[in-house]
């Protein structure tokens, strides 16, 4: 609604907007309508517009009518002149005489409404106070009429076009418009000024310190001027599905650009936009849909942002009511007198598009589907388009109404009159699978009410259309805008909107995927229409149907990071067993009631280094310095078994699918198999030449890390080993670092490996290809630990150097850095939300959306060296340096 809001030429009546569809204003000249009632001439002076399809004449009297009298209309254009007394003197023009046969009455009254047309044969004389003009403006006009007159679509609008090219060719830009007479021109161009429904041709001219649009016609200002400083943000912009538009921001408001040209040559447009580039220190071509994302995920973006913000890049402009921004159904509820947005039921299923959500109604478009000719396609109309926009926005958009629609309104019982209505046709209509646009979750009600008192038709009821019919539990306009903004950022839509993305934005826009998902859309491509009345037809299609969004995504969008961490109360038990712990649930509670449950104290209890519990969760293993692993039993809160494996410290330890045995690393260069039904010592691997500091376990397959700056592979079969078995192991794979390997982690997929080495290096790799994706200097000192986030879309790591690391997987970028305030060495992690344990013994929880310390909890007395949580995000248990294992409920 953005473009409704610019300053208003206020004494002018006249607007682009009285226009036909892609029609050209050219000229206006000064002149006096003659008319004759009962024998009486009478004179109206007004201005005479010359357009590309139409002759306009704005009265200066507000309660004339404006005249818009079609071309094609025009049966005879002809000068009349002036008669001479002396039959020895040529004739001189005086006026210009017009015979229509039908004309058009705007605002009669000054009132916006439906243009009245008579019809009939009438002729309209017009004389123009400088009468030498006349005889061009009569050429001008039979050309012009000739070009209307035309069988073919294509001949019309080429002819039109050589008009508007030579008018172009003949001016040049002002340079006395120049704000300074020191500015450098740098270059000059022709281009349209493009605003919704309409454009405007004339000269572009930038210099070194503006960007100047100087129109053919002198409308709406003899020139538009930018100042270069002021620009934040440039968009390359596809318009009529050609990559000539440029768009320019000088504000963060990414609803209201300051202007947009559409250039005739891409190599204009290019040209402006890299010089414009070039003086903006953070142009907008840094941002990408993939940098957005990433701040949306960590929360830095809210659910509005991040969609206007893909819009932006995908092209849709509110310039351009083709291509305006689209924005998702979010509620589904519109009969309720409250709405809770705590019920699922309460959204609509962003999975699918608009068509698929009445399962009866997909049956039938799939059955129309199966019979179709190629190219096929379920949905004939778009989920936005010029009409849909203003469909919504005609209350405070009436004369574009008008524009779009040949001066009428949409039939009364036609129009947006209910917010529930509308949701109801959505889903049962057989052609309307419209969604919505910015402007439900802004903060201007003024769409919603008919604040100009607009006569938009009866209703078969015989009620006036007036204001929206609001939703019951909607206290009014504002009230219902405001809830709807809520519901756009509600933990529901938060954790399903990239679903919505893959279908408007990403993967499931095109092809097989879109077939799919049930979101077959028409895409027209005019690039390969030869016909050039084909080419037209296909645009003009484009203008009053709208067109798919640019596709910003090939592959599936990840899921928002929802923190996970953020749900956990406090809970006074310290007798429920490991595996009755409850899984989170939301609340408003935090990390701050995290409780300790249990702690074991032994003497002579060195550092520990890993914790392992059984899938049952009746016991729980440690390893640590002291080269021993250790079961404590849940039943009797105490050490049940002490195993030593060697004289060397056990570094780390994991359980087997199965829970029969146990994995411990050593610095010894070893893997010891533990197993448990048989307490003791089942197979050990002799792997590496240095000590082993980390392992991962997936499918059959063990991860080892080592100091001797090696990452291998091993083949092994755990039902082997569960069955008491030697295990025959095979190396598959073997990644070399340049430093000694001291941590390493699979993604939950086992797809990709990180590592973490001694000199801050993170390497990340793909475990089919055995390729290395990334390699990220990150850390000044030894990275102690490293996890993939649930998505797999994020690392996190922790070093000596007291700093917290977030990389993003796919560019191997470092996208956050956080300076703790003390060294970290080891945590858990939601994708969002971090529990690390420090040097001093405390636990820190750390908020990554906001990079702040939420709350640290007192723990061990040392530091903290090794931290296990469950799946359900309901139950931690650290090992540290004061000999000490410490179990923490996390219980809701």
């Amino acid at each position: 609604m953005a473009f409704i809001k610019r300053k208003e030429r206020s004494k002018e009546r006249f607007s682009l907007l009285l226009l036909d569809l892609e029609e050209y204003y050219f000229e206006q000249h000064t002149v006096h309508h003659v008319t004759t009632i009962s024998d009486k001439k009478r004179k109206i002076r007004g201005s005479l517009k010359i357009c590309s399809k139409s002759i306009i004449f704005e009265p200066e009297e507000h309660v004339e009518p404006i005249l818009k009298i079609p071309l094609r209309d025009c049966k005879k254009i002809e000068v009349i002149e002036e008669k001479d007394q002396n039959p020895f003197n040529e004739s001189k023009p005086a006026g210009l005489s017009i015979l229509c046969k039908q004309v058009y009455l705007i605002k009669e009254c000054n009132v916006v409404a439906p243009y009245r047309v008579e019809r009939g044969d009438r002729t309209f004389l017009f004389y123009l106070e400088i009468l030498s003009k006349t005889e061009d403006i009569v050429q001008t006009l039979l050309q012009l009429h000739r070009a209307s007159c035309l069988d073919k679509l294509g001949d019309q609008t080429a002819m039109i076009a050589a008009n508007l090219q030579s008018r172009l060719a003949r001016t040049s830009f002002d340079k006395n418009c120049f704000q300074n007479v020191a500015e450098i021109p740098h270059m000059e161009c022709e281009a349209e000024m493009v605003t919704p429904l309409v454009t405007n041709p004339g000269h572009v001219c930038i210099t070194d310190q503006s960007l100047y649009f100087q129109p053919l016609n002198g409308y709406p200002e003899q020139v538009v001027r930018i100042e270069l400083h002021r620009v934040k943000r440039i968009y390359k912009r596809r318009h009529g599905l050609r990559p000539l538009g440029l768009e320019v921001f000088c504000t963060e408001n990414d609803f209201c650009s300051d202007i947009y040209l559409k250039f005739y040559q891409t190599s204009d447009r290019n040209d402006l936009y890299y010089y414009i580039a070039t003086f903006l220190e953070n142009h907008m071509a840094e941002h990408t849909a993939e940098s957005y994302m990433l701040q949306w995920q960590r929360g830095h973006l809210s659910n509005y942002q991040y969609l206007m913000h893909l819009n932006n890049l995908a092209d849709r402009s509110g310039n351009d009511l083709s291509q305006y921004p689209v924005f998702p159904w979010i509620i589904a509820d519109y009969s309720s007198t409250e709405l809770d947005m705590m019920n699922p039921t309460t959204f609509r299923d962003l999975s699918k598009p608009v068509g698929a959500l009445n399962k009866e109604r997909l049956e039938r478009l799939l059955s129309r589907y199966r019979d179709m000719p190629e190219p096929r396609f379920m949905y004939g109309s778009h989920y936005s388009s010029p009409g849909y926009v203003l469909f919504y926005l005609v209350r405070v958009a009436p004369e574009h109404m008008l524009c779009l629609q040949n001066g009428r309104y949409d039939n009364a019982d036609r129009m947006f009159n209910s917010i529930g209505e509308t949701w109801k046709n959505c889903l049962e209509g057989a052609t309307d699978f419209k969604e919505l646009i910015p402007d439900f979750f802004g903060n201007d009600p003024s769409f919603l009410l008919n604040r100009q008192n607009l006569d938009l038709g009866k209703r078969q009821d015989g009620s006036s259309v007036q204001d929206v019919d609001l939703p019951p539990w909607a206290a009014d306009a504002s009230d219902f805008l405001q809830k709807s903004q809520k519901a756009l950022e509600s933990q529901y839509v938060s954790e399903h909107l990239h679903e919505w993305i893959d279908l408007v934005f990403g993967f499931k826009q095109r092809g097989s995927e879109a077939v799919a998902a049930q979101n077959g859309m028409r895409h027209p491509d005019h690039l390969s229409i030869e016909d050039p009345d084909q080419k037209i037809a296909m645009l003009t299609q484009i203008l009053e149907f709208g067109q798919t969004p640019t596709q910003l995504f090939t592959t599936p969008h990840p899921q928002r990071i929802t923190p996970r961490f953020q749900s956990i109360s406090r809970t006074p038990s310290v007798n429920t067993p490991l595996n009755e712990l409850s899984p989170v649930s939301t609340s408003e509670d935090s990390f701050e009631d995290l409780t300790e449950e249990m702690r074991i104290v032994t003497e002579n209890f060195p550092a520990v280094t890993g914790i392992a519990v059984t899938r049952s969760a009746s016991s729980v293993f440690t390893t640590s310095q002291d080269s021993t692993l250790k079961m404590f039993s849940r039943e009797s809160n105490g050490l049940q078994r002490s195993m030593s494996f060697s004289n060397m410290a056990l570094s780390s330890c994991l359980m087997l699918p199965e829970d029969k045995a146990v994995v411990c690393s050593s610095w010894d260069n070893n893997v010891y198999f533990y197993s448990i039904p048989f307490g003791r010592r089942q197979d050990t691997l002799m792997g590496h030449d240095d000590a082993i500091s980390k392992m991962c376990w997936r499918d059959n397959q063990l991860y080892t890390a080592s100091w001797d700056s090696t990452v291998k592979v091993w083949q092994c079969d755990s039902a082997d080993i569960a069955n008491n078995k030697r295990c025959q192991f095979q190396l598959l794979a073997e990644f070399e670092h340049e430093a000694g390997v001291n941590t390493i982690s699979l993604n939950p997929a086992g797809t990709l490996l990180v590592s973490g080495t001694k000199d801050g290096t993170a390497s990340i790799w793909d475990t089919s290809s055995l390729a290395q994706l990334h390699q990220v200097h990150c850390h000044s000192g030894k990275i102690h630990d490293v996890a993939f986030s649930p998505d797999s879309r994020h690392i996190l790591s922790v070093g000596e150097d007291s700093c917290l690391k977030v990389i993003d997987v796919q560019t191997g970028m470092m996208i956050s850095s956080v300076q703790a305030d003390e060294e970290q060495r080891c945590f858990c992690w939601d994708g969002n939300t971090v529990l690390s344990g420090g040097q001093s013994g405390h636990l820190q929880v750390l908020d990554l959306m906001s990079n702040k310390v939420i709350t640290r909890i007192p723990g061990h007395s040392g530091a903290v060296t090794a931290m296990w949580m469950n799946e359900q995000c309901s139950t931690v248990i650290t090992g540290g340096e004061d000999k000490q294992v410490i179990f923490w409920k996390l219980d809701c």
